[in-house]
């Protein structure tokens, strides 16, 4: 209709969102049922490949089609992909899991099998552990990678152009580490792909945060994309070998809201932290330069470069321990 307001997006993401809660846990429920066990890793990577590469060309699509066919233009191909895709699913055979001892028990009301996902992962210690440690993780992982955006455009007096190649360069390594994972087919023991995998990601976050110019900038995005996929490929492929198939789409969506449910909460604190503790505490005269003004100067966008490299810091020492 022509009358577009910021509030109608928010309402548009919500509903996104809320559906592709959905999506996640039958997609890889799904993979499950399609693809020989010690194929898991690889189809990951695909995936994980995928969707950097459209996180690579997506926008430079969008950028060039705007100005010759309009936001409603751009709109309709997103509809004609969506239907492609259904298209795609409808030729696909996806079998039914078979029943398992594990299904048989989490039968019964819709309250009860909502709850079995809880109950599943409670009782197994090792997936438990993993489920903490992607918890904790992604708290102090998202609210540095949130970061990284507004501390480049602090520091270049908002440079966009700078700020597009470090996005840039991340992308790329992200479709590379997707392809690394789907030729390879990722470590023997998959924990070890997921933890070793975490700490090199998080030596990215690290750099950025040290980084003062472009160069470093750009390789610390890179090493922090790149072995993205390798932790999460690693991750996908011990819940699709662990978990019975028949009951995945109840354990997947919990684990995927447990690790995922501190994510929200990183983003809320990390603006907060960073406008009224860490940006004044790194400027002349600050409480923190004593300590770390020489590592990250006196000027805009120090502090939130030391809370990037805190999460990196972080990151490294938590999948290690």
């Amino acid at each position: 209709t022509g009358s577009l307001q910021l509030w109608h997006l928010f309402i548009i993401g919500f509903i996104a969102g809320s559906f592709q809660a959905f999506e996640y846990p039958a997609y890889a429920a799904a993979i499950t049922m399609m693809v020989p066990k010690e194929q898991y890793a690889r189809a990951s990577g695909m995936l994980e490949m995928a969707w950097a590469a459209s996180s690579v060309l997506a926008p430079l699509m969008a950028g060039v089609l705007l100005g010759v066919i309009g936001l409603t233009g751009i709109m309709i191909i997103d509809v004609v992909t969506f239907l492609f895709a259904i298209g795609a699913l409808l030729l696909v055979s996806i079998p039914q899991p078979p029943k398992s001892d594990e299904g048989l028990k989490g039968q019964g009301s819709i309250w009860k099998e909502s709850l079995y996902g809880f109950r599943y992962i409670w009782e197994r210690p090792s997936l438990l552990a993993l489920q903490v440690l992607f918890a904790v993780g992604n708290l102090f992982d998202f609210g540095g990678f949130v970061l990284f955006a507004p501390m480049i455009l602090a520091r270049t007096s908002s440079n966009e152009i700078v700020l597009g190649s470090v996005q840039s360069a991340g992308a790329i390594g992200g479709v590379l580490g997707g392809a690394l994972l789907t030729v390879w087919g990722g470590t023997k023991r998959r924990i070890h792909g997921v933890l070793i995998g975490w700490a090199l990601s998080s030596l990215g976050l690290l750099l950025m945060g040290l980084g003062r110019g472009l160069v470093l900038w750009m390789l610390a995005a890179f090493i922090y994309a790149f072995f993205e996929p390798i932790v999460n490929g690693s991750d996908r492929a011990i819940w699709q070998s662990k978990v019975a198939p028949d009951v995945q789409g109840r354990v997947f969506a919990t684990q995927l809201l447990l690790s995922q449910i501190t994510i929200p909460i990183a983003m809320l604190l990390a603006g907060p932290l960073a406008d009224h503790v860490f940006e004044p505490a790194m400027m002349p005269g600050g409480s923190m330069v004593g300590t770390f003004g020489r590592l990250f100067g006196v000027w805009p966008g120090a502090g939130m470069a030391l809370m990037i490299s805190i999460a990196g810091v972080v990151g490294m020492v938590l999948p290690l321990l």
